[in-house]
């Protein structure tokens, strides 16, 4: 089940919402949310249910003693590595196993010694989770929880399962306990949410016809247009596909009491690559700095040091996003444009006029979202060199064509749909989106009904697209 499937608009998350409602306290809140988040989970393949479920008990009693301050500190290193290895042990299984095994197997003329395993949905979410509480307890950062079935709801939250954002169990404990619906803040969490679907089913499923049209899957036979569009449309894919899943949780959350941390601010507004991955799956990024670069040393250590700590963090950032070569140098090309901006810049990129500095980044990260497409690298690579009109073939060098009939007129039909999703991808419109209903605002029932009209427009606009759509990716699957 995904957000942007009927099942779940028309269905399931109706009346989860209404029962939540009406539910008498706060008990029988988080028990309705329980309840809903192990259907919704179960609702494609049953039996993963039961890997989250033990996942989050070993952490569960992992955790539980970890408090008491006789507990010798080395016992309570070993009970917090047993929480960690049981998830990222089953994480290794599913994702990683045939991936590292076929690769030594490929250095004895063995490629092919096992196949891969089928991933469970979201199980980089749940068990990166499951992981923050029992390092979380272990720090004395939060308190040890000592009901299994809470622990267990902040692992399985239906709005954060399958598709993030990354939620650190200390950011959320308390909100387990203590939350409150609100007329204002349901309204905001619906117009979140609205807002995302647009981006999904508008936006995003756009982008990936338009890929779809261009022809990426043969890179050996781009022009330099072709090549432009293909990147640009997959850069603007990734961006509202990924964003999109996050205003909708962030936006059910906030439906259902809870208040999750923002996602993506606005990244191709970055100005450095520093601030783009400021601004990029904020979640991924504080998981991977609080739970590996800090403990590695971080910055408080010598340069050397600092650069393989950094390659180590990028590099699992990269595989985070699946057991690919493609994924593995994804995360290293950006750790080394980090590595340069941070020892080799320095000072001096702020002398830089900012307009350069957003090109340079943006452009850095479309060249990184071609290498994150292609999983046969050298298609990647293939791409990368039709951008600035160059093939090679069996080691002979050639020129291609700026464009062909077929990419300029896929041009001339995607022009303004372009041009508004860049428009979209910038503070522009929830600004005059803002001004506006200020502008309107009048009182009824209790809050500014324009600030929902243009939140129900969405809305249906999005469900008339999804019902003449037979394309709606879940690019999440292999996560």
């Amino acid at each position: 089940m995904v957000f942007s499937g009927f099942t779940f608009l028309l269905l399931f998350f109706p009346i989860t919402a209404l029962l939540v409602l009406i539910s008498k306290n706060l008990r029988w809140q988080n028990a309705v949310l329980l309840v809903a988040s192990l259907v919704f989970y179960a609702w494609g393949e049953p039996k993963w249910v039961f890997a989250m479920l033990a996942v989050t008990g070993v952490n569960w009693l992992c955790a539980l003693p970890m408090q008491r301050e006789s507990l010798p500190r080395a016992v309570k290193k070993l009970l917090l590595a047993l929480g960690v290895l049981a998830g990222l042990g089953l994480l290794i299984y599913f994702k990683y196993a045939a991936f590292f095994v076929n690769t030594v197997g490929s250095l004895f003329g063995r490629p092919n010694l096992i196949k891969p395993a089928v991933l469970p949905i979201g199980i980089s979410f749940y068990t990166f989770q499951a992981l923050t509480y029992s390092v979380d307890v272990y720090r004395g950062k939060a308190s040890v929880q000592k009901n299994p079935l809470k622990l267990l709801l902040y692992v399985s939250c239906f709005p954060q399962l399958i598709a993030g954002p990354i939620v650190q169990y200390a950011d959320i404990a308390a909100q387990i306990d203590d939350r409150t619906i609100t007329v204002d803040g349901y309204l905001r969490g619906f117009r979140r949410f609205c807002v995302g679907l647009a981006k999904k089913v508008l936006l995003a499923n756009l982008c990936g016809a338009v890929i779809s049209e261009i022809g990426m899957a043969d890179a050996g036979s781009m022009t330099v247009l072709g090549a432009w569009l293909g990147a640009i449309f997959f850069t603007l894919q990734l961006y509202f596909d990924f964003s999109a899943y996050s205003d909708m949780a962030i936006g059910i959350g906030r439906m259902l009491g809870f208040t999750y941390k923002e996602n993506f601010l606005y990244p191709f507004m970055a100005d450095s690559i520093t601030d783009l991955w400021r601004r990029w799956h904020i979640s991924l990024g504080a998981f991977f700095r609080d739970y590996l670069y800090i403990p590695l040393g971080g910055n408080r250590v010598g340069t050397a040091r600092m650069i393989l700590n950094l390659l180590i963090v990028w590099g699992l950032t990269g595989l985070w996003h699946g057991a690919s070569w493609n994924f593995l140098l994804w995360g290293l090309f950006f750790g080394i444009l980090l590595i340069f901006e941070k020892l080799v810049l320095g000072e001096r990129l702020n002398r830089i006029p900012g307009a350069l500095r957003r090109i340079f980044t943006l452009l850095m990260f479309v060249l990184g979202c071609v290498i994150f497409y292609y999983e046969d690298v050298r298609l990647g690579f293939t791409h990368i060199g039709a951008m600035i009109g160059v093939s090679i073939t069996n080691g002979v060098w050639s020129t291609l064509p700026l464009f062909d009939e077929k990419r300029l007129l896929l041009l001339l039909k995607y022009a303004l749909p372009l041009v508004l999703m860049g428009i979209a991808c910038t503070p522009l419109v929830k600004r005059i989106a803002n001004k506006w209903e200020a502008r309107h605002a009048k009182k009824r029932c209790g809050f500014d009904l324009a600030s929902i009209i243009a939140p129900v427009a969405l809305l249906v606009l999005s469900l008339l697209f999804l019902v003449g759509q037979s394309y709606n990716p879940f690019i999440y699957f292999r996560f």
